[in-house]
């Protein structure tokens, strides 16, 4: 079983500027990739069975294929498959350790299935962050963990305690770099002030599929801010992330498919998709490539997250690299993907 990361020759920039932009996160982890891999995918179903020999055969072709696209973050979560997508990657790794040293590995914590001490919740507590942590470095078969991420915010959390928490990780050499998921400007710059090492990502759902970080701004002025659930809350987000340097990672970047297949599995979703595969075809790239160069196109320098585990779709996600979108291309599947023209 071989994993070895592709050595690609580098993309001029006359061809496609944005490999030649540093992404923010690449001033802590320099050899952070343009795109990232989510692992959730792996492992299989997500109960308490065991992984088996075809689910770790699934694991390598999908990790294979996004090392053929240069692909070096791997981003995980101690939630996914109920812990098996740690454990079928720490195999991978048991398996040829020099990939450790080659890769940008990346895990989330703080959500909680319910059990005998309460339901499903949120847990941003000192001492559960640290176990979390350690229980993660045990499945994934490693030392270290390059960037955490807390994975939910916490009605409960508190800012100091937080912070306590990433001191004794730091100091034990179990991570390097923290961040958040899912947090509003106000939670980051909440949460900021407690710490004494910047908060280096935050992991958002966003992209033509999820379009209220980018609406928030848009139409903040305008009654549509009204009609659109959601955007107002994420006000200042993306403004605040590109200020502070700290990277921002869109989750369910390709939108689950919804633009990308041969037919919309909501009529609503028609125009954006019909759109997404018109200019696909005009610039010889694939659907997935194209939606993930529209998100790229911003210039908060996002890093889309690859949330399919299908070595095939996985590849096609590599001709984002190939595209530097226009102005007008990006306001047009803007447009399509909100169904309504702007303010």
């Amino acid at each position: 079983m071989s994993l070895t990361p592709a050595a690609h020759a580098p993309v001029s920039a006359a061809t496609n500027p944005s490999t030649t932009l540093e992404l923010p996160l690449q001033r802590h982890l320099p050899k952070a990739s343009r795109l990232a891999f989510g692992c959730m995918g792996l492992g299989g179903s997500w109960d308490a069975t065991d992984w088996t020999a075809d689910h770790l055969a699934h694991a390598h072709a999908a990790v294979e294929a996004a090392l053929d696209i240069g692909v070096t973050l791997f981003d995980h979560a101690d939630i996914y498959t109920f812990g098996k997508a740690e454990s079928v990657f720490g195999e991978l790794l048991r398996r040829q350790p020099s990939l450790r040293d080659r890769i940008v590995l990346q895990s989330k914590c703080g959500i909680r299935f319910a059990d005998a001490q309460g339901p499903k919740r949120y847990d941003l507590s000192s001492d559960y962050i640290v176990t979390a942590v350690e229980a993660s470095l045990r499945r994934l078969g490693t030392d270290r963990l390059d960037l955490l991420l807390l994975h939910r915010p916490d009605p409960l959390m508190q800012p100091d305690e937080i912070a306590e928490a990433f001191q004794r990780l730091r100091s034990r050499g179990l991570v390097s770099h923290f961040g958040v998921s899912n947090m509003h400007a106000g939670q980051i710059a909440w949460l900021n002030r407690a710490l004494d090492q910047p908060l280096v990502a935050n992991q958002l759902e966003l992209g033509l599929g999820h379009l209220e970080p980018i609406d928030a701004g848009t139409c903040f002025n305008d009654r549509q801010a009204g009609t659109r659930a959601g955007a107002l809350a994420w006000g200042g987000t993306l403004e605040l992330c590109q200020q502070d340097g700290i990277q921002l990672q869109a989750w369910s970047a390709l939108a689950r498919g919804r633009y990308t297949g041969d037919t919309a599995a909501d009529p609503r979703d028609e125009p954006a998709r019909a759109l997404v595969h018109q200019l696909a075809e005009q610039h010889g790239v694939s659907p997935e490539g194209l939606v993930l160069a529209w998100l790229m196109r911003h210039p908060a320098r996002i890093q889309p997250v690859i949330g399919t585990s299908q070595p095939a779709r996985i590849r096609a996600c590599g001709d984002a690299l190939k595209l530097t979108m226009s102005r007008g291309d990006w306001y047009a599947l803007y447009e399509a993907a909100r169904g309504a023209a702007l303010p």
